[in-house]
C-alpha cells in the first residue's frame, strides 16, 4: 500500500474519533482487527466491535482537540506515526480522574494494513506524562 493511502485511512480515523464518530472510527478497520493499547488492563481486542467498544469509553472520558503527526515511517503493508495529542479529560483516564484538565503527550501508534484497510493498530502513550499532568494544579502546557 503506497503512504497516501495509509495516511488517508489514518487521517480519516483519527478525525471520526475526534468527532466523537465510533461507527466512523472503526470503519476503515478489517473485520478483524487487532487493536492494542499498550498497558491497557483489558489486554487488545480483537474485531470491530470489541474496537468500537473501546472507542465509546475513550470518547466518554478524553475529547481530541489535536492529534498532530510529528513523524511518520513507511514499510510495504505499515506505518509508524509518533502524534502529539492535546485535549481535555472530561472522565477518568489512566486511572485519574481529569477534572475537564487538558493533557498534552506524544503518541506513538503502529499501523497495519490488509486488502486496503486498517488490520492492526498498535498504541503507546507517554502514561507519566498524562497522570502528571491530570494531578498537577497547574494547566496542561504543550511537552514533550
Amino acid at each position: 500500500m503506497k503512504p497516501e493511502k495509509m495516511d488517508r485511512l489514518v487521517e480519516e480515523h483519527i478525525a471520526a474519533e475526534a468527532a466523537g464518530d465510533t461507527a466512523g472510527a472503526v470503519a476503515m478497520y478489517t473485520e478483524d482487527i487487532e487493536h492494542d493499547v499498550v498497558g491497557a488492563p483489558h489486554g487488545p481486542v480483537h474485531g470491530k466491535e470489541a474496537a468500537q467498544g473501546f472507542y465509546e469509553y475513550l470518547i466518554a472520558n478524553v475529547q481530541t482537540e489535536e492529534m498532530v503527526p510529528t513523524r511518520r515511517y513507511y514499510g510495504e503493508d505499515f506505518c509508524v506515526m509518533e502524534h502529539q495529542f492535546t485535549g481535555p479529560v472530561p472522565g477518568t483516564f489512566l486511572g485519574v480522574p481529569g477534572n475537564g484538565k487538558r493533557v498534552s503527550f506524544r503518541l506513538l501508534h503502529v499501523w497495519e494494513f490488509r486488502d486496503g484497510l486498517i488490520s492492526r493498530e498498535n498504541v503507546w502513550l507517554d502514561g507519566g506524562s498524562i497522570v502528571a499532568q491530570l494531578t498537577s494544579n497547574e494547566e496542561a502546557t504543550a511537552t514533550a
